[in-house]
């Protein structure tokens, strides 16, 4: 199974301490919020040269801050840096709230999603861009990356998108029926449809190994409940028929989550990322059962 975990701390060194951990206990890939350390880019950039093998990918970095020409030159400067295969450039639109705060408007994001995609996937391929949209204007040369694009796509739109041009979708809140009804049939069929090859679904969820399910739930809901608030989420949510995003979330013994988390993969998954979140007062013993736990399925 491909499994990553998150990255994020308060200094540059804990941070590739983290990554070098995963790595070193067989995960797949380290995946890096937008939020961290105010943008990932430079602690992932450190991180992925203290490292040789684990994948680093941003899990997302905002779309609307950030023109595809300037994101295009940020990230083959991370890669560049890293000097290896295994960095994933993860983007998406975020939501009008964070959107609205910065002056832009969020009327339509699908159309900002699709031509900023055009024109990202387009500079990373090499190609030079002269682009005329509706919402984006970029003339620029390719910078020849060959950086792989992950869409945090959950709407039709998006999906299609994500199928047709880029490597695959990151999600979150997206559980197995969501995954099995929504995302992985409108993902797949975009990308067949464009003669692409199978796209990647990397599947984000809580996660956390812990006996007392109803604790484990309050714990998650405190630190995860404002996502079910966002209309983005709430539509994904309510395809998978989760009322909140505990009710999304991998928790249980052991057997559960295992259980849930074949499921993901079961359902269209390619990877599953577990954002960890402690449980109970022993917070180290709580996250270290859950790691355990994750390392076991990596070799399944």
């Amino acid at each position: 199974m491909r499994i990553g975990v998150s990255a994020g701390a308060p200094t540059v060194e804990r941070i590739v301490e983290q990554v070098q951990e995963a790595e070193a206990d067989g995960f797949t890939s380290v995946w890096f919020p937008g939020s961290v350390m105010g943008d990932p880019l430079a602690a992932m950039a450190v991180a992925g040269q203290a490292t040789t093998s684990v994948e680093v990918g941003t899990s997302v970095l905002q779309t609307y801050p950030c023109h595809p020409v300037l994101m295009a030159n940020r990230a083959a400067a991370t890669a560049k840096t890293i000097g290896r295969p295994g960095f994933v450039l993860g983007i998406g639109p975020s939501h009008e709230p964070a959107v609205t705060a910065l002056g832009y408007s969020y009327d339509r994001p699908g159309q900002h999603t699709e031509e900023y995609v055009t024109v990202l996937t387009a500079l990373l391929r090499g190609e030079p861009v002269d682009f005329d949209g509706e919402l984006i204007k970029a003339k620029a040369r390719g910078s020849a990356a060959e950086i792989p694009v992950l869409l945090a796509a959950l709407a039709s739109r998006n999906l299609r998108v994500a199928g047709a041009m880029a490597a695959g979708t990151i999600t979150w809140m997206a559980n197995a029926r969501a995954v099995e009804a929504h995302v992985h049939p409108r993902i797949g069929k975009a990308a067949a449809d464009a003669g692409r090859p199978a796209p990647r679904i990397v599947v984000g969820l809580p996660c956390a190994v812990h006996d007392d399910v109803a604790e484990a739930r309050e714990a998650c809901q405190a630190q995860f409940g404002f996502y079910g608030d966002l209309p983005n989420y709430r539509r994904i949510m309510d395809i998978g028929g989760t009322p909140t995003p505990a009710d999304a979330s991998l928790i249980g013994d052991e057997a559960a989550v295992a259980a849930q988390i074949t499921g993901l993969f079961e359902a269209g998954a390619t990877d599953v990322w577990c954002a960890m979140f402690p449980v109970g007062d022993d917070r180290g013993a709580s996250r270290a059962r859950t790691r355990a736990l994750l390392k076991s399925l990596l070799e399944r």
